[in-house]
């Protein structure tokens, strides 16, 4: 028995305002939410932390082992258009949120792809909804939120466009975050030749003809 819906992920056509994303609700599967809460790793205070660091049951293990599968990598692929192989995938779990947190902000541009899939069996608060925002200066405008609860997903391509956050909330709100992410090599290399242009042109800048 699978632990995700991939074919629910399949039927859901992305948005694209402000960026290619897409939410799935109950992406993992209603008859397997409550053994993943069950295993879910035992985590005492607010941050994200990565699987190698936490102590699970067998359901965590299944799950984090179906993310790193080809299929669920073909998957996500497919649904931004986006040439997957090559990068690195990273995640980290998420139990509990302090007040400071889900402030509106943009991934990255190491990062293309990032996924986040939410736990809590039910959400009955109007806070911590994460919403695809427009800016980060207005958590009101916002194309799409989605409750931390049912084993809900989403998804984005990673844009100059795409904010996202919540209101403010603290308390328990279990998630699964992960990152298809350039390699540190490739990143750096990339930073390594935007830094030596700049070098460059500030050299010929500097650079005056002598006469006489």
């Amino acid at each position: 028995m699978t632990i995700l819906d991939i074919e629910a992920l399949e039927r859901t056509s992305a948005q694209h305002d402000p960026c290619d994303f897409v939410i799935v609700p109950r992406f993992v599967r209603a008859d397997q939410l409550a053994a993943v809460n069950r295993d879910f790793p035992a985590i005492e205070e607010a941050g994200n932390f990565d699987p190698a660091q936490l102590e699970y049951g067998p359901s965590i293990q299944s799950l984090i082992d179906e993310l790193n599968s080809p299929e669920v990598k073909a998957a996500f692929s497919r649904k931004f258009d986006v040439d997957l192989d090559g990068l690195t995938l990273q995640m980290t779990f998420r139990k509990y949120s302090k007040l400071a947190d889900g402030n509106a902000h943009n991934d990255s541009k190491n990062k293309i792809v990032t996924a986040l899939i939410y736990f809590n069996e039910d959400w009955p608060h109007d806070s911590g909804r994460l919403r695809m925002l427009r800016s980060t200066w207005n958590m009101d405008d916002y194309a799409a939120e989605v409750a931390p609860q049912d084993g809900n997903l989403i998804a984005f391509k990673r844009n100059e466009q795409s904010y996202h956050g919540f209101n403010r909330y603290e308390g328990e709100r279990r998630s699964l975050q992960m990152y298809w992410v350039k390699p540190k090599r490739q990143a750096t290399s990339k930073r390594e030749k935007g830094f030596s242009l700049k070098r460059s042109i500030k050299r010929l800048l500097r650079w005056r003809p002598r006469f006489g």
